[in-house]
């Protein structure tokens, strides 16, 4: 569908106020020519996939004084509210200004265009208009599956063979035992990809499995009618559990059966070339056992064991024995507690050397308390309590792969669950760390450059930002709402989404195929070797990093401009499942909520 460009149009309606002439055909007279509706505008930030009619609705002029601001029908022209800029805010590390436009009031769902400045930017109000979103998030899961081929009738174009079987995988020197020897050949097929690599990572297996299946837990009918297109979504299990099964079956093949370790991941010793799967010919191993590996591996699998047990027709036997090997993963644990994964140690000590993706840790308390959490509420066993006083935390931070501990707070914060005894003081004690940080990650987001609570401290800013900090604290600020119904946790979860999908410095939304501008080259190997020339959809890339540890070239150095939308730079545009698993959390609740 075609529209009239709006470039200029501020001075064409000025002119014409008390014209009969529609502001469109107007538009028309002065450029004398069409324009789609969707380009990108040089200035003007908002979330590019839409608002739900209720939303707040707020644009970022990012560069100079606004007057006015004015927003028409984009079918017919006819111009709707015409306003004046709310707030004028100054960047913390440059001389840049923002300002914030509301409009709020457009309500009623439609296609418009907001014109501020000569410059024009369209956008859409409608219902569930997240819910593409939601379900390409969750699908690019299934792109990252391994051992199996990815069929056109789930994939389309991006369509391929099957890539590492991993059924003879080697058991590296630094994982031999009594009975596995160095050498030795096992089979651990299946799983996803974890990132732009082809290796596979327990730690960030399970912390992602964990975080989404903590927001299944609080929305489980929105899933249970969720349906991506996947090969299992004509059974009677939702879509989410039948991802999860997948990582979850490969997870329990990573189990040492002689002691109940787990290796702490399975990879080649160094990472492939940006070559496809089915070309790939290093060697594959399975590593050193972890404590981080055996407690995310439990507290992942007893979680499951719980959400499973509805399903029993479609995964028999599945949650017992998911159970019974989370108990014995934290079993290990206990009796290793500082086998924690060093890789440069061990690469001095063994060969071949491993330099891929290390998910090294220097303390297991986080991981010990969200599974012994997870195993006590699944089991009732006052041992496990007795191991989550231990590891009681003192503050809330939002969940990444490094830190747990919110996973463990969001099991004992979820809704439904009924306590007696000490276990009310505990649930109590996390509902007070939670809050307390809802509480202060909104303050002062009202005046904020992009009217958000993320982003405004260059701290901010990091490898994995959009994820772990953007989508992260958005979600912990919905469980927060979830517990105390105080609507500005709600908003400013929506406001971070905003942030996400355009309302950024950079003018990006950072979901690849999604939005007027998003990321074309992101560092993904499947995406890079596929000789298709966009990228596989659904992915959110890292984002901003001014640690521009890549060396690639980049645009800017200022913290929230430090991004390059090219192959290279694995420090800002990489993919990742537990950044899919963050957008996952955040953009499904966010959809859950509004479709109620």
């Amino acid at each position: 569908e075609m529209q009239r460009s709006l470039v200029g149009s501020e001075m064409c309606i000025r002119d014409r106020k008390n014209s009969d002439m529609n502001i469109t055909t107007c538009l028309f007279t002065v450029l004398g020519g069409m324009a789609t509706l969707g380009h990108p505008s040089e200035t003007v930030r908002l979330n590019q996939l839409g608002y739900y009619p209720q939303q707040e609705k707020v644009a970022v002029v990012n560069a100079g004084e606004v007057r006015e601001f004015t927003i028409v029908d984009a079918a017919t022209g006819n111009r709707l509210l015409s306003g004046k800029p709310g707030y004028t805010a100054s960047s913390a590390w440059s001389d840049k200004s923002r300002t914030i436009l509301d409009f709020s009031d457009i309500t009623v769902p439609g296609r418009y265009l907001l014109l501020v400045n000569g410059d024009s930017v369209a956008f859409e109000v409608k219902e569930k208009v997240l819910s593409p979103l939601a379900d390409a998030a969750l699908k690019s899961f299934y792109y990252q599956r391994t051992g199996m081929p990815i069929e056109a009738t789930y994939a389309g174009r991006w369509s391929r063979p099957a890539g590492h079987p991993d059924d003879k995988v080697l058991v590296h020197p630094n994982a031999a035992g009594p009975e596995r020897k160095a050498g030795a050949v096992i089979s651990s097929p299946g799983g996803w990809y974890d990132a732009g690599d082809y290796n596979k990572y327990i730690v960030n297996s399970a912390y992602s499995i964990g975080l989404m299946q903590a927001i299944y837990a609080r929305f489980p009918d929105y899933f249970i009618r969720q349906r991506v297109n996947i090969p299992e979504s004509g059974n009677h299990t939702p879509d989410l559990l039948d991802e999860m099964y997948y990582n979850l079956k490969w997870m329990l093949t990573m189990q040492d059966p002689a002691d109940g370790g787990v290796y702490h991941k399975l990879t080649t010793p160094s990472f492939e070339g940006f070559i496809k799967p089915t070309e790939c010919k290093q060697p594959r191993y399975v590593v050193q056992k972890s404590v981080t590996a055996a407690l995310d591996y439990a507290a992942a699998l007893a979680q499951a064991s719980v959400l499973f047990a509805p399903y029993e027709e479609d995964y028999p036997g599945f949650s017992e024995v998911a159970l019974q090997a989370a108990e014995r993963a934290y079993a290990w644990a206990e009796a290793h507690p500082q086998a924690l994964y060093h890789q440069d140690l061990l690469n001095k000590q063994y060969q071949p050397a491993v330099v891929t993706g290390a998910y090294g840790d220097r303390s297991a308390d986080d991981e010990f308390f969200w599974a012994a959490s997870e195993l006590y509420l699944a089991t009732g066993k006052t041992v496990y309590r007795e191991q989550v006083k231990k590891h009681l935390p003192t503050a809330y931070k939002t969940p990444s792969w490094g830190n747990t501990t919110a996973l463990g707070v969001f099991a004992w914060l979820q809704p439904g669950r009924e306590y007696q005894g000490e276990d009310v003081e505990l649930a109590n004690a996390m509902k007070d760390l939670l809050l307390d940080y809802a509480a202060e990650a909104v303050r002062g987001a009202d005046r904020s450059p992009f009217h958000a609570p993320y982003g405004n401290d260059a701290k901010d800013f990091f490898w994995g930002c959009l994820a772990e900090g953007c989508a992260n604290q958005a979600t912990s600020l919905v469980c927060a709402y979830l517990l105390t119904g105080e609507k500005s946790y709600l908003t400013n979860a929506y406001r971070n989404m905003d942030y996400i999908l355009g309302k950024n410095a950079t003018g990006y939304c950072y979901v690849t195929g999604f939005g007027m501008k998003s990321p074309l080259y992101p560092h993904h190997r499947l995406s890079a070797s596929d000789d298709i020339e966009a990228p596989l959809p659904g992915f959110l890339v890292g984002g901003p990093n001014p640690g521009q540890q890549d060396g690639v070239p980049y645009p800017s150095n200022l913290p929230d401009e430090s991004y390059a939308d090219v192959e290279g730079s694995y420090a800002s545009n990489e993919i990742a499942i537990n950044w899919s698993a963050a957008l996952v959390a955040l953009v499904s609740s966010l959809d859950a909520l509004m479709s109620k």
